[in-house]
């Protein structure tokens, strides 16, 4: 959906404790005062333990090689001198499947079975999977949403069910085959591994929820296959080569009814949902007859690049939620934990343990690995200290008394069971990266402007700026090994723009100033990559006068400095990133060129940007980056 953060879901009502509802009051002062020397020496113990495990470049020299680029309001991708960017895998283009192979049409008359066989509409998380050397390998990626002024040839005019369809085979995710050749990246097409992955694709369930009532349908009464996946944002890579691709704000999907349950309420289900129409052509999506649908949406989706016909599992144990990104790290015993943030108001930062350690053997070896484990989420203390709560059964608050009949019931309630746990309460937590060498996770927080305002909680430690519009970057260290259940925790960075003259949105960025971070990634070099997602609605205004269009940065995360590597398209969103093993080649997906505050106008397509094809409807792409001299990207 547009990213008009005004219209963002704000679910979030409990009464479980904020950190400023427990800290020590005259800390609470120092806290909400924001960035004085206390806060620092609150904070100084974990930064002090980064350091010395900090990874050097080869030779010695600076992280951070290239010169940062400016903020740029040009309708064009600009990269530092010494690079080259280049175009692939646009939206419309032919993924490379054998059966067909449909051209993009500029005038976006292509068909419903057309697009489910073309990239999907709104790139966002993107993986690259090597097959044998750097030269060629997999790219894939997810589409978040639709923008149905672009993707019909007269939008939403003459609503009816091939729309929906088209609209629902332009979401999911891709796996395209990519090859270096003659100079240059290139899809291979057709390519064996072609895949188009939609809200139409036939899914498993897996894990605690699998087959539970919540989870039966008139359409599946056993309640363990699933049409679909949708509104995929960010996505991890396994150590066992798998991905994970996740589903964020599905609910808007859904045409609610006008006074939704308890349940319906605490996911934000309300009539029309964000607009789609879906359930006007397809009564799944019509949640007053259906009302179990929506819980067979919010989860992580386990995939296997490598084989085109294996069934997608929605791996249930790993809770559900508006789900960001799903990050794997391994404990020192070999087993995987997963990361994920959930992006809404006032929502939560969740990880699982799995119960068994990582096989030999590949997917295969491990495809029922994530349905057996621990979900916790995260509450920050106010003295830089945190603690995971388990999201079992029977312990604590979660009982039958509460509304929890069993394990699949407190997964499919996750942000219920969440509230009785006290966890804390978020700036929409989003992607998530792990430094593995070090042992720490970095979260991004993207915004809340209902923070510490009469429409949301106050501020606290952890989340401490009213009317956050800027967004920051927390940090923590788990204490043993990721598995921990304790962990210490401070700020990377407050994002914000010095020259601003009210102090909360000056943030504290040792370098180039940015706003609202989204995407995070972690390369093998142990540079931490910044994408921003500033509301198109929202850009060269209040806050952000000086800011331009959304924008990648590198972080040294040693020193705290952070400089900006890619200025986006007018109206675009920077969402995802990945390079090939050598770190020579980087993949950046850019989302939605030419956004305004709504849908688009059909008879005015290229009316903000025409991003990439300099003409005609702009469309969502991968750009490739390389350095000239084919060095290591960001050296």
């Amino acid at each position: 959906m547009a990213k008009d953060f005004a219209t963002m879901e704000n679910s979030n009502p409990s009464g479980n404790l904020s950190i400023q509802d427990v800290s020590d009051p005259v800390r609470r002062i120092v806290l909400r005062g924001g960035f004085g020397a206390a806060a620092g020496a609150l904070f100084a113990p974990l930064a002090a333990v980064s350091l010395p495990g900090c990874a050097s470049p080869a030779g010695g020299g600076p992280l951070l090689g290239f010169t940062g680029v400016p903020a740029s309001t040009t309708d064009a991708v600009a990269v530092p001198d010494g690079y080259v960017a280049e175009v692939i895998a646009a939206w419309g283009e032919p993924v490379g499947l054998a059966h067909g192979m449909p051209p993009f049409k500029p005038d976006a008359s292509h068909s419903a079975a057309e697009q489910a066989a073309q990239m999907g509409m709104h790139h966002d998380g993107i993986h690259y999977v090597a097959l044998g050397a750097s030269g060629r390998g997999l790219l894939v990626m997810n589409h978040e949403y639709t923008d149905d002024g672009l993707l019909h040839a007269d939008g939403m005019a003459t609503w009816n069910a091939d729309k929906v369809m088209k609209s629902q085979a332009a979401h999911g995710v891709s796996v395209i085959e990519v090859e270096f050749r003659r100079g240059r990246w290139q899809m291979v097409r057709p390519s064996r591994f072609a895949r188009r992955i939609t809200a139409a694709t036939p899914m498993a369930l897996g894990g605690p929820a699998a087959g539970h009532a919540l989870m039966r349908t008139a359409a599946d009464p056993e309640g363990r296959q699933i049409l679909g996946t949708l509104n995929n944002c960010g996505s991890g890579l396994t150590p066992w080569g798998t991905v994970l691709t996740c589903e964020e704000n599905f609910v808007g999907y859904f045409h609610g009814p006008q006074q939704p349950d308890a349940h319906g309420a605490r996911w934000g289900l309300r009539p029309a949902g964000y607009g789609y129409r879906w359930h006007e052509h397809d009564a799944r999506f019509d949640a007053t007859l259906h009302p179990n649908e929506p819980n067979r949406f919010g989860w992580i989706v386990e995939l296997d690049p490598m084989d085109p016909n294996a069934t997608p599992v929605k791996r249930t144990a790993l809770g559900r939620a508006a789900h960001e990104g799903a990050t794997v790290a391994v404990t020192r015993d070999g087993r995987a934990v997963v990361y994920s943030g959930e992006d809404a108001r006032f929502e939560y930062i969740y990880k699982f343990v799995s119960r068994d350690s990582i096989a030999a053997g590949g997917a295969r070896a491990n495809n029922t690995l994530l349905d057996h484990g621990t979900l916790y989420v995260a509450r920050f203390d106010a003295d830089g200290t945190g603690r995971w709560s388990a999201l079992v059964h029977g312990q604590g608050p979660l009982t039958a008394a509460n509304g929890f009949a069993d394990q699949g019931e407190v997964l499919i309630k996750s942000r219920q069971a969440s509230d009785l746990l006290g966890a804390t309460k978020m700036d929409r937590p989003e992607w998530i990266a792990v430094d593995a060498a070090r042992g720490e996770v970095y979260c991004t927080l993207t915004n809340n402007s209902h923070r510490g305002t009469d429409k949301g909680r106050p501020v606290d430690a952890a989340n401490p700026r009213a009317h956050n519009t800027m967004g920051h970057i927390i940090r923590w260290k788990e204490d043993g090994d990721f598995d921990g259940t304790g962990f210490r925790w401070n700020h990377f960075v407050l994002a914000g723009d010095p020259a601003n003259s009210r102090d909360d949105v000056k943030g504290n960025v040792n370098g180039d100033a940015f706003a609202s971070p989204d995407g995070l990634w972690m390369d093998a070099r142990g540079v931490l990559w910044i994408q921003t997602d500033m509301s198109t609605s929202a850009m060269g205004r209040g806050d952000l006068p000086r800011l331009g269009n959304n924008m990648m940065l590198a972080a040294d995360v040693a020193t705290g400095e952070i400089r900006r590597f890619l200025t986006g398209p007018v109206g675009c969103e920077v969402a995802g990133v990945t390079t090939t093993p050598d770190l020579r080649t980087m993949f950046v997906n850019i989302q939605h060129p030419g956004e305004g505050a709504g849908r688009s106008d059909p008879t005015q397509p290229g009316r903000f940007s025409t991003w990439p094809d300099g003409h005609g409807r702009p469309r969502s792409a991968t750009v490739v980056i390389r350095r000239h001299d084919g060095g290591i990207v960001g050296t």
